[in-house]
């Protein structure tokens, strides 16, 4: 069944989260469509919205095919299975890598500025996406929230493959996904509307959330 748009999505996520609502959580949501999805949550568990920043490496010719990613503080995950199977070379990677981190640096500093990150330590922390589709760039958000110091880390999306949730469940990571389908082409089949969102619209609601926590946006 086919999602109206993110803010549905978002909503029916929240109520499969709600054993959370009142503990010591914190949701990132991954930009952009995520953190639509993320301020839902977040708003029903009552509890404060940031980001987390990774960025896909994607294969030669097909850049939406992640062949791994890269975290937030630049660190460099891939996976050699499917970078050997569409013939990835090691000086593709190690330039898409590089290229990459530049990349997460400058979406940090354009949606956050130099706005004070949230302190993860000993809380829970919800990431949040639109769905996932191979998990690598989760897996890199996962990792990157993990040397924070929390309590617990908890991946949650609406819509993701099996063999992605059960992937990052196998290393540990609790997966809240509402619908694995059997067969799986793309996250934006599983939404009526998936208009893509601009990071002006990503910083209207993360400027919106520090309104409410009495911070300044840089």
């Amino acid at each position: 069944m086919p999602f109206k748009d993110r803010r549905e999505a978002g909503k029916v996520l929240a109520r499969a989260l709600l054993e959370f609502r009142g503990k010591n959580v914190v949701v990132l949501g991954m930009p952009r469509g995520g953190v639509v999805v993320a301020i839902e949550v977040a708003e029903a568990l009552g509890t404060l919205l940031d980001i987390v920043v990774t960025r896909k490496i994607g294969a030669p010719g097909e850049p939406e095919f992640a062949l791994g990613a890269i975290t937030q503080e630049g660190d460099v995950i891939v996976d050699r299975q499917a970078a050997e199977s569409v013939g990835a070379t090691a000086a593709y990677l190690q330039e898409e890598a590089r290229r990459k981190k530049s990349e997460v640096k400058e979406r940090m500093r354009s949606l956050r500025g130099d706005m004070p990150y949230p302190t993860l330590e000993k809380k829970t922390v919800i990431i949040v996406d639109d769905g996932m589709a191979t998990g690598n760039s989760m897996r890199a958000a996962v990792q990157s929230v993990r040397k924070r110091g929390p309590k617990e880390v908890v991946v949650a999306v609406p819509v993701a493959p099996q063999e992605a949730v059960s992937g990052l469940s196998r290393e540990g990571t609790r997966v809240v996904c509402l619908e694995q389908p059997r067969f799986f082409f793309a996250i934006g089949e599983f939404y009526k509307n998936f208009e893509q969102v601009e990071d002006s619209k990503v910083r209207e609601l993360l400027e919106s959330e520090w309104k409410r926590r009495g911070l300044k946006a840089a």
